[in-house]
C-alpha cells in the first residue's frame, strides 16, 4: 500500500491505495488556508498521514505538488498560490517526518499519468492532459511514461505566449483563459458596455434626450441588457462557473467572454498537436465543468481552426474520467512509472 498526496493551492488530499491503476481505498480531504502558508499544509499532512500510514501499513509515498519541482535536488521550486514553499526539501521532509520513501511530481503531470493509464486516455500511445482552473497546466505521457519528468518544467501550455508582441512572461494563455482570467474579463466587458449609460445619467440628472430615462432602458441593446443581467446577479463579479448558466441561457456577453477564452486555449492546444501529435487530449479542471456543449464542443472547433491541416481528425479531445481523485491516483502511480525518478 502507498500514500498518495495532492498539494494544491486550495485543497489538500491524501489517499491510500495500492497503485498500479487501482482506485484509492480511502481519501481524506482538507481545505488549504493560504494565510498559514506551507507550514500550515505540512502540519495538516503530518496530522492526517500518520494515522493513514498506520491503518493501511503503507510502504511508500507519492506526491503531486501544485508547482514546479526539481527532481535533481528533490526540492519544491515554488508555489504560485501559497507562500513558504520556495526551495523547500519536500521529499526529505516526508521521509524524515513520515518515515517512508517519497517520490514527487508536478500535480498536472500526476493527473496526466493517471488519465493516460487509467482514465480517458487509456489504451492510447500518447496523451496530452490540460487542466483549466485557477491556472492552466499540462502534462504529456508517451508510451505510458511521463515526458520530461526530470526537467525543470515541461508541457506548460498555460505559459505559451500567444503572439510575437507578448514579451512579458505574464502575457500568456493562462492570463486569457484561466478561471480568474474569465472572471476579470467579464468584469471588464460589463464595465465597458455599461459605463456610457452611467456617464449619461450622472451628467444630466438622468435625462439624456432620446436615450435617457425609461425609454433609454427600453431601447438598450441586447449586449447592454446581457451585461446588466450579469451585474445584477453578481455585483462583485461572476466566477467562470457562475457564468455558465448565463452562457446556456444565451447571454451574449457571457458567451463572448467564454468564447474568447476558448479561442486562446484552442490556439494553444493546436500548437501542441502540431508539434507533438498526441492521439488523445484530455481537458479537465474547474472551468471544464461548464460541460461538453459550453466548453468541449466550442473548444474542439477552435482547435480545428488553428491546427496543422494534415493532423485534423487524427486526435480526440475528451473530458477527464477520474474526477477529483485524479492527482492522488497519479501520485500513487509515480512508483509504477519507469522514468519517474529521472
Amino acid at each position: 500500500m502507498r500514500l498518495g498526496i495532492e498539494i494544491g493551492g486550495t485543497k489538500l488530499q491524501l489517499g491510500a491505495g495500492a497503485g498500479g491503476g487501482a482506485a484509492p481505498l480511502e481519501i481524506v480531504r482538507r481545505d488549504v488556508c493560504i494565510a498559514d502558508g506551507a507550514r500550515g499544509i505540512l502540519d495538516q499532512i503530518a496530522a492526517v498521514a500518520k494515522p493513514l500510514i498506520a491503518k493501511h501499513s503503507m510502504r511508500a509515498i507519492g506526491i503531486g505538488f501544485g508547482g514546479p519541482y526539481d527532481a535533481s535536488t528533490r526540492r519544491v521550486v515554488k508555489s504560485h498560490q501559497v507562500g513558504g514553499w520556495d526551495n523547500f526539501p519536500l521529499a526529505d521532509w516526508c521521509e524524515a517526518e513520515l518515515g517512508l520513501p517519497t517520490r514527487i511530481g508536478n500535480d498536472c503531470d500526476c493527473a496526466a499519468l493517471a488519465e493516460a493509464l487509467d482514465g480517458a486516455g487509456r489504451g492510447s500511445g500518447s496523451v496530452f492532459y490540460v487542466t483549466v482552473g485557477t491556472g492552466i497546466g499540462g502534462g504529456l505521457v508517451v508510451g505510458g511514461r511521463l515526458h520530461g519528468a526530470g526537467r525543470p518544467a515541461v508541457a506548460e501550455i498555460g505559459h505559451l505566449r500567444p503572439g510575437l508582441e507578448c514579451r512579458d512572461a505574464e502575457q500568456t494563455v493562462e492570463s486569457l483563459a484561466s478561471g480568474p482570467a474569465l472572471a476579470h474579463r467579464a468584469r471588464q466587458r460589463i464595465k465597458e458596455i455599461l459605463a456610457p449609460i452611467r456617464t449619461d445619467r450622472r451628467g444630466d440628472g438622468g435625462d439624456s434626450g432620446d436615450s435617457g430615462g425609461d425609454s433609454g432602458n427600453a431601447d438598450e441593446s441586447a449586449e447592454r441588457r446581457a451585461a446588466a443581467e450579469i451585474l445584477a446577479a453578481f455585483p462583485q463579479g461572476a466566477t467562470a462557473r457562475e457564468l455558465g448558466p448565463f452562457v446556456a441561457a444565451g447571454n451574449v456577453v457571457a458567451w463572448e467572454v467564454i468564447d474568447e477564452a476558448l479561442r486562446a486555449l484552442g490556439w494553444a492546444i493546436a500548437q501542441v498537436i502540431t508539434i507533438v501529435a498526441p492521439q488523445v487530449i484530455v481537458v479537465g479542471g474547474g472551468v471544464a465543468l461548464l460541460g461538453d456543449r459550453l466548453f468541449h464542443q466550442p473548444l474542439r472547433r477552435h482547435v480545428d481552426a488553428y491546427v496543422f491541416p494534415p493532423l485534423r481528425g487524427s486526435y480526440q479531445i475528451l473530458p477527464p474520467a477520474l474526477g477529483e481523485s485524479v492527482v492522488v491516483q497519479g501520485a500513487l502511480r509515480l512508483w509504477d512509472a519507469a522514468d519517474s525518478s529521472k
